[in-house]
């Protein structure tokens, strides 16, 4: 065999199946059907695999194991924990075949009812409490499939104590036993009772993201760059400061030191928030380049059912996808296996319905069992060359409603997050004001399209400044190109790397940028009383507007600069 796609006659099977290939068992998936011949993606290395050898269908669609134990975790495409599959080598490089369930079924927990016998309960419904980890409490609940719609069954018998998680916690009047375990097909999305406009933001402690383009609680949103403008880095701020309660983060065939730097670096991050490790609310799945090409097809859906099961018991969950361009390169290969009509650039025509299908799978919903959850879903994009033009780009700019366009000049020029202010946008600023607006400042909006306006003034200033040079503008002209530094420097860039600017608060976010308005109204002011521009761009307190950000007591800080700032623009004149 040659690649990831195999043939099988007579194989009694259904679209989707888990079938084992071979005499070393490797799992793989059915994906197409024609007439005897059944089409499967094996998940693992098929070098070696010869024809007659045989293929055993399990009958049941690929499915991921739910439960306590799945944060703090690290696994493969397919869900194999790949901590436990190295103890059982011995070794970091796995055996073909080798295979291990996502949680594990042993290992007891301390389970403490929320019903008691007697109690009406519904699908979805939380039946009792584990703590998982010291962040996160998993709420045990009823599974979504085991009533109909709005049907109610009586809790006939339930207990607190030590069980495993595939031991009976509750026993229900219909027939059901409720365990601590779940599996669910992860191609299919987990049931809602309704999908809602989300109108809270998923606050990064990014400047350039929280005050120019927020993402919701709930949102989608892309990040595209060329290499080495800092996709990843940008998802590894937002895992570590994003105010959700749950982290997926989804190494989708990146290369293998990036994700060895995540894996080294997650365990010994202290989670801002709390103070507890950082991994106690964080589930990595790790599918890098050098794995088999189909698991990371499926490492996408892993990912976005164990968010949506989380979403389930009421948490806010934040996915990250690092990159959905690989996740699409292994479609293109498979698609082109099954000799389907390519689309533009070789990948499959249905390429646009499958990123649709997992980034309508994010939302803020209401859960069956009536609480409220989120999933965001920030998917990180890699074009060739950084072409915005090719078909995963476009395609995923015409789903995902926040847009964070990544900039190789920006980053050759150390001007970091290296977000392109002028391709950048977000569709969600209109319904987050309301929040920014009670939370922060009245005047939140207002002063975000003031900082816009000046950017967008700057950029066609700096057509005729490449042409003419900047002593040749008009003095109101080249001032605004002064205010416009300072918003570059001091509040575009941000240093991820200095312990008090990696995290910055929207409070701050909006003082340093009524910092900067009060040295343009002053400077302003100073300019028409005929003060001439170089005394005004030489003065002594506006430089430290570029040290806000490092500023633990920032409110004291800005409350003297602004006065230092008046002061001195004023004595001119």
């Amino acid at each position: 065999m040659s690649g990831p796609v195999v043939s099988a006659r007579d194989l009694d099977a259904r679209m989707n199946d888990v079938v084992y290939v071979g005499d070393e068992g490797l799992m793989g998936e059915v994906i197409e059907i024609e007439g005897d011949i059944t089409t499967v993606q094996v998940y693992e290395e098929t070098s070696g695999v010869a024809p007659g050898e045989p293929v055993e269908n399990t009958g049941e669609p690929l499915s991921v194991d739910l439960g306590p134990g799945m944060l703090d975790a690290i696994y493969d495409g397919v869900q194999r924990p790949l901590d436990v599959l190295e103890g059982k080598m011995g070794s970091p490089y796995l055996d073909r075949g080798v295979d291990a369930p996502g949680i594990d079924l042993e290992k007891e927990w301390e389970f403490e009812p929320t019903v008691e016998v007697g109690d009406e309960v519904g699908r979805g419904d939380v039946v009792g409490v584990v703590e998982e980890t010291v962040t996160i409490d998993h709420k045990v609940m009823v599974p979504p499939d085991a009533l109909e719609e709005d049907e109610t069954t009586e809790v006939t018998a339930i207990e607190a104590g030590s069980f495993d998680v595939t031991e009976t916690v509750a026993e229900l009047a219909n027939g059901t036993d409720v365990s601590m375990h779940q599996e669910w097909p992860v191609r299919e999305a987990r049931p809602s009772e309704n999908k809602k406009t989300p109108r809270t933001p998923l606050v990064s402690g990014q400047r350039i993201l929280d005050g120019l383009f927020p993402i919701a609680k709930g949102g989608t949103a892309a990040i595209p760059g060329p290499f080495g403008s800092g996709k990843t880095v940008t998802q590894h701020q937002l895992a570590k400061y994003a105010d959700a309660d749950i982290i997926v983060y989804v190494g989708c065939g990146e290369r293998g030191n990036e994700m060895t730097e995540v894996i080294e670096d997650f365990p010994e991050l202290e989670d801002p928030a709390n103070g507890n490790p950082l991994m106690a609310r964080t589930s990595l799945i790790a599918n890098t380049s050098n794995m088999p090409v189909a698991a990371r097809e499926s490492c996408i859906y892993t990912g976005i059912t164990i968010a949506e099961y989380y979403r389930d018991m009421g948490y806010d969950v934040a996915l990250m996808a690092d990159s959905t361009s690989r996740w699409a390169e292994a479609m293109r290969e498979i698609s082109s296996r099954l000799e389907e009509m390519p689309g533009e650039e070789g990948y499959p025509a249905y390429l646009a319905a499958r990123l649709a299908q997992f980034y309508e799978r994010a939302g803020y919903f209401e859960n069956v069992n009536g609480t409220e959850g989120s999933v965001s879903a920030i998917g990180a994009v890699s074009p060739p060359g950084g072409d915005f033009s090719e078909p995963v780009t476009q395609n995923t700019l015409r789903i995902v409603k926040t847009f964070w366009a990544l900039d190789a000049d920006l980053a050759e020029r150390r001007h970091f997050p290296s977000i392109n202010w002028n391709e950048s946008y977000s569709l969600y600023k209109d319904q987050l004001d309301p929040w920014f607006e009670d939370e922060v400042a009245d005047d939140w909006a207002t002063k975000r399209q003031w900082a816009v306006d000046v950017l967008d003034e700057e950029t066609e200033l700096q057509e005729i400044v490449q042409l003419v040079g900047k002593d040749a503008l008009p003095d109101d002209q080249q001032l605004t190109l002064e205010v416009a530094r300072y918003l570059r420097e001091a509040y575009l860039q941000q240093n991820a790397f200095h312990p008090v600017d990696t995290f910055c608060p929207p409070e701050k976010t909006y003082l340093m940028l009524t910092t900067i308005e009060t040295f343009n109204d002053e400077a302003f002011k100073a300019l028409e009383a005929g003060v001439p521009v170089e005394e005004i761009v030489d003065t002594e307190a506006a430089p430290r507007i570029n040290r806000i950000g490092v500023q633990e007591d920032y409110e004291e800080y800005v409350e003297e600069l602004k006065s230092e700032i008046a002061e001195e623009l004023r004595s001119l004149y």
